[in-house]
């Protein structure tokens, strides 16, 4: 049975509470991810996304200036911005499931924790990367 820990991303990066949105953007270009898990003294206290970032930095509702945004970026943290307390699978729990959960709440990445430490991150691009490979397998002899 495949399993999570076959999968996922191995200790991915991580920020802060406290760090601030310019950080996050450059934490999430620089290693090309869409999520990071927030960690407090080494626990997982969140998760951020990259939708979480885009609905702190462009209200369609409200007009602001740049100077607005550039406030923004070193302002406004990652804890007033995450999900707190997010839904986690271990590495031994069966790849289905977590495809499962990813579906039915709409992810894009469960943390995966062992024994309360964060030792990688399952993604939605993790299931499919798994899915090309498989796919793959159908059409070109092995």
């Amino acid at each position: 049975m495949v399993t999570v820990n076959d999968l996922m991303t191995v200790i991915p990066s991580s920020i802060a509470p406290n760090t601030p949105m310019r950080t996050v953007i450059g934490v999430m270009k620089t290693e090309g991810c869409r999520q990071l898990p927030v960690l407090e003294n080494g626990k997982l206290v969140g998760i951020i996304t990259d939708r979480d970032v885009r609905l702190v930095m462009n209200s369609p509702v409200v007009l602001h200036g740049r100077w607005q945004d550039e406030d923004l970026l070193d302002n406004v943290t990652a804890e007033s911005c995450m999900t707190p307390n997010p839904i986690t699978v271990t590495p031994s729990t069966p790849a289905y499931r977590a495809a499962e959960m990813l579906s039915i709440y709409k992810f894009g990445a469960l943390p995966v924790l062992e024994n309360d430490t964060v030792v990688g991150i399952i993604t939605v691009t993790d299931f499919l990367d798994y899915a090309a490979r498989v796919l793959a397998e159908d059409v070109i002899p092995g």
